[in-house]
């Protein structure tokens, strides 16, 4: 796949959330108002997902020109719970996001695994594996990726990560690395060092100089990755400094 750019529908989570558009509306704002090639959904943003929704949602992306990438997953549970029947309820959970970007021809789901409460990482990466792999059962058959954000916790430990992609060992599974700013407790630079590797997606960020921001593209060239950058950079303005720098030194 060649590297593009995808509009996260998270960049523009306050005018969402302020109702001034719908997840219908995307397709055409990715078009229209930026023209990128590319759309990544959030789950609580989507009306009632019904057949004549997604029918809906599929014409726009069509009219537009405009491909549909992956759907981001919140509030269906952490895949690192620490109870067997939480882990279990996290894979029944997400079955209907996988359902969702096989009929739309998404290629992925992102996850959150987070596992606060969890102080033992080894029984962590065990929690976290029986999670992945009763969904991974349940998506192999539509080839949709599961992905893990880096979204806190125990996903915010590269070496953790690594150590739980090659256990689960899956063709299907990967990382989606969310380039977030750098800060005392996480050097973003070093987690997409170690993760790229295995990402399958890209939650693209401008980073507080130019500088570090050709340097991670540049990163994600020298490991290998080709395939979407997904701006999630809050805001229009944000949003076109990012077309910008990654059309620059893609």
């Amino acid at each position: 796949m060649k590297n593009d750019i995808s509009l996260a529908e998270w960049a523009l989570i306050e005018e969402f959330r302020a109702q001034k558009f719908t997840t219908l509306d995307l397709p055409r704002i990715a078009r229209e108002d930026f023209n990128l090639n590319g759309i990544e959904f959030v789950n609580t943003l989507f009306e009632v997902p019904t057949e004549t929704y997604l029918n809906q949602l599929k014409k726009n992306a069509k009219d537009h020109g405009v491909t549909m990438v992956l759907i981001m997953v919140d509030d269906e549970g952490d895949g690192c719970a620490t109870t067997k029947e939480a882990r279990k309820q996290f894979a029944i959970n997400h079955r209907k996001w996988v359902d969702i970007a096989h009929y739309l021809g998404c290629n992925a789901i992102r996850t959150n695994c987070r596992g606060y409460d969890i102080k033992d990482k080894e029984e962590g990466l065990k929690y976290a594996a029986e999670s992945y792999n009763l969904l991974l059962e349940y998506s192999s058959d539509s080839q949709i990726n599961i992905l893990i954000e880096n979204h806190g916790g125990l996903s915010n430990d590269a070496d953790w990560m690594l150590s739980l992609i090659k256990k689960i060992n899956h063709p299907n599974f990967g990382t989606y690395p969310d380039w977030r700013e750098p800060a005392s407790d996480f050097d973003n630079y070093d987690y997409l060092k170690k993760t790229a590797a295995y990402a399958k997606g890209m939650s693209y960020r401008n980073q507080p100089t130019e500088k570090l921001t050709a340097q991670m593209i540049q990163l994600c060239k020298d490991s290998g990755y080709r395939g979407w950058y997904g701006i999630e950079s809050n805001g229009r303005d944000a949003i076109r400094k990012g077309i910008e720098l990654l059309g620059k030194y893609l």
